[in-house]
């Protein structure tokens, strides 16, 4: 019986392919470590996102290639890590260059859940193992604070950066535009100033290494909403909407202006999608069905998940207490985490392609 190397394992890896990148896992540089003792052998597979849904599929995948390839191995073991890919963008990289992506969360109209979802995608991602930040850039209605059950407090300096110092919670870095504005008194802002706040927080916090820093943004598709996404250096957005035909109408609208200054739209989220009865299990399409779906097929989008309509969500919005983290074994958790796990292996696929593209550049 001829002696195992560590090439026959990295052969044998050749054959698996990660299927949201379609290419195998050797020339994605995924293979960072094989140690062969005997014939037991360990190999280590670095995925692009924590958050990755295929996880459990490319392990299972690794193990069978090996055995198929290398029948002599008694011992296999593979150990998932994972290394956020992040989106190369000068501009991004000059005012937060610790930051590896950064994400917008819009909707065409107000009341679909937006600012719910984003903290609860936040946490998701943060539970999975990525770092992560939000900034509440809502002017309308800077919520996140207290969905996030952070009391508003004076701003502190980091005495290191000299710069702003996000507050925490749930393991997430937070800053609002609610901590520079009278709860008491409408914001009466034009684009320039809401954005001169918005570029404050970017330049002025320190924000320090993260994954994932998403944006809450003010509902619609004006001109203050257009000039927060032209100052910001996005790499992608996602649209939330509901599934009645006013929602996904204005949720269309929202995808046009994130084309219009040539930001991708990684999908479409459907918040409300349906009613669960408690008593009886029965389903109910409280706002109609399949809306997020045709949008997402009319648009050539991703629909990322359906989000069901549950009163438990909105009093852990309105507590401080996130669904995710206060129930983490319920359904629409796992809906929840699904959700960002979609999200976030449509960011490394962006990324994927932008790199692979600069490679073909080169070449």
């Amino acid at each position: 019986m001829s002696q195992i190397t560590k090439d026959d394992v990295k052969n044998a890896l050749r054959e698996v392919n990660d299927p949201d990148l379609h290419k195998d896992l050797v020339t994605l540089n995924m293979v960072k470590d094989i140690l062969v003792d005997g014939t037991k052998i360990t190999a280590q597979i670095e995925l692009t996102t924590p958050a990755c849904p295929l996880k459990d599929i490319i392990k299972n995948d690794c193990i069978a290639a090996i055995k198929k390839n290398i029948p002599s191995a008694t011992e296999i073991i593979i150990d998932m890590t994972a290394n956020v890919s992040a989106h190369a963008n000068k501009s991004k990289d000059a005012i937060l260059p610790g930051v590896k992506n950064t994400i917008a969360v819009a909707s065409g109209k107000g009341g679909v859940g937006k600012s719910t979802v984003a903290v609860n995608l936040a946490i998701a991602l943060a539970k999975d193992g990525a770092k992560v930040g939000i900034i509440d850039a809502d002017i309308y209605g800077p919520s996140i604070p207290l969905m996030l059950g952070v009391e508003k407090t004076g701003l502190f300096q980091d005495p290191e950066t000299k710069k702003l110092a996000p507050l925490e919670s749930y393991g997430i870095k937070l800053m609002s535009i609610g901590f520079m504005i009278d709860d008491d008194n409408p914001v009466i802002w034009r684009g320039p100033m809401a954005s001169g706040a918005l570029k404050q927080f970017m330049t002025d916090v320190s924000w320090g290494e993260l994954d994932y820093l998403i944006y809450d943004l003010p509902p619609g598709t004006g001109d203050i909403q257009l000039t927060l996404v032209q100052t910001i250096p996005l790499t992608g957005a996602v649209i939330v909407t509901t599934p009645q035909e006013v929602s996904l109408i204005d949720a269309m609208k929202g995808l046009k202006m994130f084309e219009r200054v040539n930001v991708p739209v990684f999908g479409i989220i459907e918040n409300m999608s349906y009613f669960i009865a408690p008593d009886t299990g029965k389903r109910y399409d409280i706002f109609g069905s399949g809306g997020g779906e045709r949008l997402a097929v009319e648009l050539k989008s991703n629909l990322l998940g359906n989000i069901p309509i549950d009163p438990r969500i909105r009093e852990g919005g309105d507590t401080g207490k996130p669904i995710v983290d206060a129930l983490p074994d319920s359904d629409n958790t796992k809906i929840i985490m699904d959700v960002a796990r979609n999200l976030a292996a449509q960011i490394s696929i962006k990324n994927s392609k932008d790199i692979f593209q600069e490679v073909d550049i080169q070449l």
